[in-house]
């Protein structure tokens, strides 16, 4: 079969692989309003594209709790650490693992807080988390998670990339590289803060060595979603317009210069800018929601608050994004665990909760999965060091701590896994960090293993080279 060559420069880079490259971030343009018709259309990376095999969810909400928050306190009870409150921790349990801030003859200390069952389901939850014993038949408890990092940063980033070296995709842009959007007017990955960076900083939510149209798009939940995303005083819709076709038709004579596809990135990025500065206000403007939602979740509109970016959060599913990440700093209770449990639960029981119950009664539950959790949880002895200023408080413990799951295709009211008498070590149903993810990719119809890109001589995953699907979690 004879193949025609392209009769350009321009036609040669895109019908090449390399052509392909550019193509990143191209064409966001899908029609609307003040649409560009200064270029022809270009492919569009980020359109959707088909799954490997059937979906059960369209898109994900991960309410990310930044810090370690303590199973004990909250879904791990352990009455047995009463009986051994005050004594050392057997060397045979400890093995040679050093704990970073905790002596190795610290004693073991049960929790102050109440638990009680709840539901159907019969899930044990603390009394913080009166809320969440509303939905917890929707929910799927792991209480036997466990990861290989014990520092907030490497182990935040391991949760989030796979891996324990930077420079590696985040799950969210994994997951728009392998599925693209159905949005046209927002980001298919957005990430909501309330203010507080996290440990493993930017690449917790970065591209790595994708294109850098699957980066996360950070929000602010109030002012300006964007910083510099309004326009400048005097420039009216038409200039702006008018502008930003110029920009583009000079980046493209670069790119037929270059050949650079980060070139395509910057033209939809001003593309996108554009386009969102009508989409982005409307999207946060919480006020359009009812009095009922608003006292459902807590918010009070133009106040920022976790209960705001919850809101927004199903906001953001609601119009087509596919990966939403909730960053919530304020877990890292090394000192009065209880106190500070108690503190950070009643800012966010009650919105999480309502986002399950919002998502239910809208019909967007069974296409959305929820996933909540930290990078690792809470060691089962107490954390007194006078040099440190900490009392009664717990160190990180990466061996085994509780997540939880809702959502389509979660088999809902149930705990899976154990954890021995002391909370220490994982005895049932071990779900590593790898595992976790494997499942996340399953639930939205991609096979982790077939999820690769080709990066300095190899194919990278998510997954690393581990991870399998928890088939216990599925309905």
């Amino acid at each position: 079969m004879q193949i025609t060559p392209p009769h350009d420069r321009r036609a040669f880079l895109q019908q090449s692989t390399f052509g392909l490259g550019t193509c990143a971030l191209a064409s966001l343009l899908r029609g609307g309003q003040f649409a560009s018709t200064a270029e022809p259309a270009r492919r569009d990376p980020l359109s959707a594209r088909a799954s490997h095999f059937s979906p059960r969810v369209k898109n994900v909400i991960f309410l990310f709790m930044a810090g370690g928050p303590s199973q004990l306190e909250l879904f791990d009870n352990k009455p047995s650490l009463q009986k051994y409150a005050g004594q050392r921790v057997p060397r045979s349990v400890l093995g040679n693992q050093e704990l970073p801030f905790i002596e190795r003859d610290a004693t073991l200390m049960p929790s102050p807080l109440r638990f009680s069952r709840h539901g159907e389901s019969g899930a044990e939850l603390s009394e913080t988390l009166p809320r969440l014993a509303e939905v917890v038949d929707d929910i799927a408890i792991v209480k036997s998670m466990y990861t290989d990092a014990f520092n907030h940063a490497p182990a935040q980033i391991l949760l989030h990339t796979g891996h324990l070296q930077l420079g590696k995709p985040s799950m969210g842009s994994w997951i728009s590289y392998g599925l693209g959007s159905e949005c046209s007017d927002l980001p298919a990955f957005v990430v909501l803060t309330t203010g507080q960076g996290v440990s493993g900083g930017a690449s917790c939510y970065g591209n790595g060595f994708l294109p850098s149209v699957h980066q996360g798009v950070t929000l602010r939940p109030d002012g300006d979603p964007i910083l510099f995303l309004g326009d400048p005083k005097g420039i009216d819709r038409s200039i702006q317009r008018n502008t930003i076709d110029a920009l583009g038709h000079l980046n493209r004579h670069r790119i037929d210069i270059v050949g650079d596809p980060e070139i395509e990135t910057r033209i939809a990025a001003y593309e996108m800018a554009f386009r969102m500065q009508t989409s982005a206000p409307d999207l946060i403007d919480l006020g359009q929601e009812s009095k009922t939602t608003l006292e459902l979740y807590g918010v009070t509109p133009g106040e920022p608050s976790f209960a705001g970016t919850c809101l927004l959060a199903r906001r953001l599913v609601e119009r087509g994004t596919r990966f939403v990440e909730v960053m919530y700093k304020g877990w890292d209770h090394h000192s009065d665990v209880e106190g500070g449990v108690k503190k950070i639960c009643e800012r966010t029981d009650q919105p999480v909760a309502a986002l399950i119950k919002d998502l239910r009664q809208r019909g967007l539950l069974d296409e959305t999965l929820v996933v909540w959790g930290g990078e690792f949880g809470r060691t089962p002895m107490v954390e007194d060091n006078p040099a440190l200023g900490r009392a009664r408080g717990r160190d990180h413990h990466p061996n085994a701590y509780t997540m939880w799951m809702a959502g389509g295709g979660i088999s809902s009211g149930q705990t899976i896994g154990e954890t021995d008498e002391l909370g220490y070590h994982v005895t049932e149903d071990p779900v590593h960090i790898h595992d976790l993810q494997a499942t996340i990719l399953h639930l939205l119809g991609i096979e982790h293993t077939e999820l690769t890109f080709q990066h300095q001589g190899r194919d990278f995953r998510l997954t690393d080279v581990e991870g399998e699907v928890v088939e216990k979690l599925l309905a």
